[in-house]
């Protein structure tokens, strides 16, 4: 059984929807850094997978299988730097939430 490309679309095109509402709302919904993160982590997967369908919708897999690997890689260096600053505000300040991180100077 063979499936029509722009029904796929809307399989995978609401699939992706889903996911970067579940990305925004772990984003904007929490105080907890890490939970930020992996919102972030959600949303950049809904990212690739929306590259990964246009470029098999329009016949491209080539240039998207090139623009998924270097948006992983740009990924995984962000979340390894971001990764790094929590773990220095955790160790700083014994604390990830970022309403007691605001009153910080300097």
């Amino acid at each position: 059984m063979s499936v029509e490309p722009l029904q796929l679309f809307w399989y995978f095109g609401i699939f992706i929807i889903l996911i970067s509402i579940c990305g925004a709302y772990c984003i904007l919904a929490t105080f907890n850094l890490i939970r930020a993160l992996i919102g972030f982590e959600i949303l950049v997967k809904a990212a690739t997978l929306l590259i990964i369908l246009a470029g098999y919708l329009t016949g491209n897999q080539a240039l998207a299988q090139a623009l998924v690997i270097t948006l992983i890689v740009i990924e995984v260096v962000m979340m390894v730097v971001s990764g790094g600053i929590v773990l220095w505000l955790y160790r700083y300040n014994q604390t990830i939430d970022t309403r007691k991180l605001s009153n910080l100077k300097g």
